[in-house]
């Protein structure tokens, strides 16, 4: 257990994430790091060792349980199968009879890929979360466990994988000082039993914290002052002139004495004039310290490398196949979609709502056809029904944008390959779009008037689908990229009104400029507008000729639909439908691409 003390911005995190190969591509960084003298790039430090940050990111529909149960799916069960392997065959050699419960333990933990474990109970158990491991994790909106209890959850999610050493970042942010010694208290508890290492970066730990650590790393402007044994660090500081008061706290005094505002109170040496010591000369004085000779010793000697037990480094990147981890979040996306219910009721029923006031509105006896005249209700309709479908995909911007912190979280900690989740999220949605899409159709088809057909009827409904499905991709891939609710809500309204404008409704296509023609080809709007359209006025009952010598058509309802600058062959609406489908495709790359390129700036 080693506590990692510093006044802030002395680079405690930056320490700590270049530790654990968390460090941003844009710094510039000089050395290296090695571990059982291996560099980064012999193993994949994020799985080997396990960051916490300061940061409580999980999914507030999940219960604790499942928030453990899905991270040890995920991070896997690294050595245990080949450990417990090893261990059988040596006892196998050895005649020895292992303990019934200690060898039913050992083959339970060696488990990959179910969905419950008992590493997860046993977890529990340690971080004293087992009293609310029924319990949703919660957030700002939905009540859910203490803050104290969040921070045991995110500590307990790494210690459910492989991962031997663990980096624990600011873990008392927002909590009182009882919480802090309870869970650095369980922490030691863990450490001591499970013989893991862990280091600790605490801003101001209260004395019963700060007496739990073996060892204290202190760093100051970047530099480490001391290294070494906690019975050690007050010697090491009385021997630079500097002495602790009795009624003041270790960490506080070690805190303030490499500052230069508070160091003065603590030179003890009456016979010598103070001066100001610099952070520099305490790291120097260091080195000539017993306790920084003796690790200067000790790293004069060089690890062997052939002496690294296979299970010390992790060599995959990730705890399971691609498979098991697409397996893992679809049935982890399933549940949130199950616990969100809600959301897809309510858009559900905001389409009911709309589509009754639509069909009060364009009531079929109200409908007459077979006129050019007649042509802009129905075309007025369809519009309409585009846009209510269109729109009604928004909500997915929200969504998308909620899950991402969470999302970010996992991916770099290496939980999953980034396309299972983009993909997880896409398949889902799918019955999401043909439930909405069908009860809009079947509400409003017949009631509008428009072909009495059952072929126009269900063409209707696949552009609808695809449209559904187009529109939910953008929106996906806008929060992707976008990543904040206020910009998103903002920019998304926008590209919605782009979309509009440039659709071919507001403005027929030969009345666009030249200049804005591109934009008109390039709406994935038009290309539904054209798909619903054709599918409509190519219907027989607006084959009447036509009797308007200035549009140069055959039919009544080819005569509208060159009037509205649309397609007027069958071949349009399969054209539409096949474009809409490629501009779902092109926006869930991009969302995907999103997903796994794109760093997350707000943690």
């Amino acid at each position: 257990m080693t506590l990692l003390l510093g006044p802030p911005s002395s680079g405690k995190s930056t320490l700590m994430r270049a530790l654990t190969g968390k460090l941003e591509k844009s710094l510039k960084v000089s050395g290296s790091i090695t571990y059982c003298c291996h560099t980064f790039s012999e193993f994949y430090p994020e799985r080997t060792s396990a960051y916490v940050s300061q940061y409580d990111l999980h999914n507030a529909e999940m219960t604790v349980r499942e928030t453990l149960d899905f991270s040890r799916r995920c991070l896997g069960i690294g050595a245990r199968y080949d450990m417990l392997a090893e261990l059988t065959a040596r006892e196998r050699e050895a005649g020895i009879n292992p303990d019934p419960e200690i060898d039913a333990y050992m083959k339970a933990t060696a488990v990959q890929g179910h969905e419950t474990n008992i590493i997860t109970d046993l977890t529990l158990k340690v971080l004293g979360l087992d009293i609310c491991a029924d319990n949703i994790v919660g957030d700002e909106m939905t009540r859910g466990i203490s803050g104290g209890q969040k921070k045991r959850v995110t500590t307990g999610e790494m210690l459910t994988g492989p991962a031997r050493a663990l980096f624990m970042d600011e873990i008392s942010t927002g909590l009182d000082s009882s919480s802090t010694f309870q869970i650095v208290k369980y922490v030691r508890h863990l450490v001591h039993v499970m013989n893991d290492t862990v280091m600790i970066s605490l801003l101001q730990p209260p004395p019963e914290t700060y007496n739990l650590f073996d060892d204290i790393i202190l760093l100051s402007e970047g530099y480490i002052v001391y290294h070494g044994p906690g019975e050690n660090i007050l010697e090491f500081f009385e021997s630079a002139g500097f002495r602790c008061p009795e009624r003041k706290g270790v960490a506080d005094f070690l805190q303030e004495v490499t500052s230069k505002k508070d160091q003065q109170q603590y030179w003890y040496l009456d016979q010598e004039q103070y001066h100001y010591v610099p952070v520099l000369e305490f790291a120097e004085h260091y080195k000539s310290f017993h306790v920084g000779q003796q690790m200067l010793e000790e790293l004069k000697i060089p690890f062997e490398k052939s002496k690294t037990h296979p299970a010390a480094l992790t060599t995959s990147k990730y705890g399971q196949s691609s498979w098991e981890s697409f397996k893992a979040v679809m049935s982890r996306e399933q549940l949130l979609m199950k616990r969100n219910s809600f959301i897809y009721i309510f858009k559900v029923s905001q389409l009911i709502i709309l589509g009754l006031m639509a069909m009060t509105v364009f009531l079929r006896t109200e409908m007459p056809h077979g006129q050019i005249s007649d042509g802009a209700k129905f075309f007025g309709a369809l519009t309409f029904s585009l846009i209510t479908i269109l729109f009604n995909g928004f909500a997915e911007l929200q969504l998308t944008i909620k899950i991402l912190p969470t999302f970010y979280k996992q991916r770099d900690f290496l939980f999953f390959p980034p396309w299972t989740f983009g993909l997880a999220n896409i398949i889902l949605k799918v019955p999401v779009s043909f439930v909405e899409a069908g009860v809009w159709v079947v509400l409003t088809y017949y009631v509008m008037g428009f072909a009495p057909s059952a072929g126009r009827f269900f063409r209707q409904l696949l552009a609808f689908f695809v449209t559904h499905q187009m529109a939910m991709a953008l929106f996906r891939f806008l929060g992707a990229i976008l990543k904040s609710m206020v910009v998103a809500n903002t920019f998304g309204m926008f590209v919605q009104l782009i979309i509009f404008i440039v659709g071919g409704f507001i403005i027929p296509r030969g009345d666009i400029r030249p200049w804005w023609i591109w934009a008109y080809w390039a709406s994935p709007m038009m290309y539904s507008q054209n798909a619903i359209s054709v599918n409509e006025f190519l219907a027989s009952r607006w084959a009447t000729p036509n009797n308007d010598p200035t549009i140069d058509a055959p039919t009544v309802g080819k005569a509208i639909l060159k009037s509205r600058g649309l397609f007027t062959g069958d071949w349009g609406f399969w054209l539409s439908t096949g474009a809409v489908i490629g501009f779902t495709i092109l926006f869930n790359i991009l969302y995907l691409l999103s997903l796994t390129y794109l760093v997350d700036q707000t943690h």
